[in-house]
């Protein structure tokens, strides 16, 4: 308990998964007041960063990562979508700004785009940056040119997820390593843009896999300013549609757990929250969560929809940044 107290200023990079096995291990009571404290040092803990996710290229994916309905090896239902006209995203922009989202984060199912695509998406960020937000891209693996170019446009943040620990991600995805991952992690850094970048819970991993997802991201110098924190959404025709339900305690021991590996950066309550009580919502911001998608959808999947939220934020007296 004092030494997680101790570290609620400290930035580290160098964590063990025996040391933070024994964060996941304290008293529930002893582990939320510790990241509380994490928190505190660092936040307003009642502001909650709002960003709005749109898919912008959806479906026909080539990779094969089990619990994504995009890809075009499992049937899902999905209906597929060529890259949107920029019309369509400035609107989305602009009814993201109005509903207060602060960021806007666009998603394409590319396991890596060509040259050709970053020339279209450079007119997106450029565009919805002219709407006063900040933007995001998830477009798959990245070059070190094309992180380059992105960074060059302006792009404020670039999110490539890890997923989960080094030793489970073969269960998970074959068609992409974990080092392809890193090195794409390491060209967005190197380039000068924010890194957002987290893992999914639920897909089937042990406590030791999330302490080796949270060692992965906690010990990234500097630490991802975004971290999404990902409840499993079990979609039909893929092959963790039957998945066993998460634990929600464990899962809101990971969010205080991340809080206090990483103290600067927003943690972000993301997919999942349609699953969610208002309590376990509520434990999880106290648990240092400090960041939410709005809108009615995440890419493909359900999300609150934003009257919700606003219920929830207003009930817990939580303001939107």
């Amino acid at each position: 308990m004092n030494a997680a107290s101790d570290k609620s200023t400290a930035l580290r990079y160098d964590w063990q998964r025996a040391e933070i096995d024994k964060l996941f291990t304290l008293p529930f009571a002893d582990l939320m007041f510790a990241a509380q404290q994490v928190h505190r040092a660092h936040f307003d803990p009642n502001q909650v960063q709002v960003s709005t996710l749109l898919s912008i290229k959806t479906g026909r994916c080539p990779e094969d990562c089990a619990y994504c309905p995009q890809s075009v090896r499992f049937d899902t239902g999905l209906e597929s979508e060529e890259l949107l006209p920029l019309a369509a995203v400035i609107a989305s922009a602009r009814q993201a700004k109005q509903n207060g989202s602060s960021r806007f984060c666009m998603g394409a199912a590319w396991r890596s785009p060509k040259d050709k695509d970053i020339d279209r998406v450079i007119e997106m960020v450029t565009a919805v940056k002219a709407e006063g937000l900040e933007t995001c891209l998830t477009l798959g693996m990245l070059t070190k040119p094309q992180a380059q170019r992105l960074q060059a446009a302006g792009l404020d943040y670039y999110n490539h997820n890890l997923d989960t620990s080094p030793e489970f991600y073969p269960e998970i995805i074959s068609t992409r390593t974990y080092q392809d991952r890193r090195d794409t992690l390491a060209h967005v850094r190197d380039a000068g843009m924010h890194v957002c970048c987290g893992g999914i819970l639920g897909m089937g991993e042990s406590r030791d896999d999330r302490l080796g997802l949270l060692q992965e991201l906690a010990n990234q110098q500097p630490h991802p300013e975004s971290v999404p924190i990902n409840m499993l959404v079990r979609v039909e025709g893929t092959p963790l549609a039957e998945a066993q339900a998460f634990d929600a305690i464990e899962f809101v021991r990971t969010i205080a757990v991340a809080r206090i590996l990483m103290p600067q950066s927003h943690v972000r309550l993301s997919a999942g929250r349609e699953g969610m009580s208002e309590e376990m919502q509520a434990l999880c911001f106290l648990a240092g969560a400090n960041s939410i998608f709005y809108g009615e959808k995440l890419l493909t999947t359900p999300n609150p929809a934003t009257d919700r939220d606003r219920h929830l934020f207003a009930k817990l007296g939580i303001h939107a940044q």
